[in-house]
């Protein structure tokens, strides 16, 4: 298992409150020794003009899975933030839920990298995701 910090999806869907989570609905499904998993509704919230889903709401998706799933395998004292992230668009959707799975290619002292497929309701893949993420150390105050 690739996890350091313990958590469920429960866990994990408390933080959505007044985030870009909440307002997108998405949420944290299920986590499995080397994965964690989330979906988000294919409606006007996440839809672009043309009535299907928009590329920026799967972009938030993919971030939001490797982003979470990057802070749950580090030690205490270290976070991560985004360093870059690339999506291809693969097939449009207009309705449903998509579900976004998450797995790591890379997990380094200085760098992690996810891997993040996103599917819809009939297992189609959506869009094919790669974020990086830089690891940081937790800076300690000085009084």
């Amino acid at each position: 298992m690739i996890w350091k910090k313990e958590f469920t999806v429960d866990d994990m869907n408390r933080f959505k409150e007044n985030t870009m989570i909440g307002l997108l609905d998405i949420t944290f499904e299920e986590k499995g020794e080397n994965f964690l998993t989330a979906s988000m509704p294919v409606d006007a919230r996440t839809h672009q003009p043309m009535g299907i889903l928009h590329g920026g709401a799967s972009v938030v998706l993919a971030e939001t899975l490797g982003s979470c799933a990057a802070q749950m395998v580090l030690e205490k004292g270290f976070y991560s933030v985004g360093l870059e992230i690339k999506a291809n668009h693969i097939k449009s959707v207009s309705q449903g839920r998509v579900t976004g799975r998450t797995t790591p290619l890379h997990i380094g002292r200085t760098t992690q990298v996810w891997d993040i497929d996103i599917k819809n309701d009939k297992g189609e893949l959506i869009c094919a995701s790669r974020l990086t993420m830089a690891v940081l150390e937790t800076r300690k105050k000085h009084s």
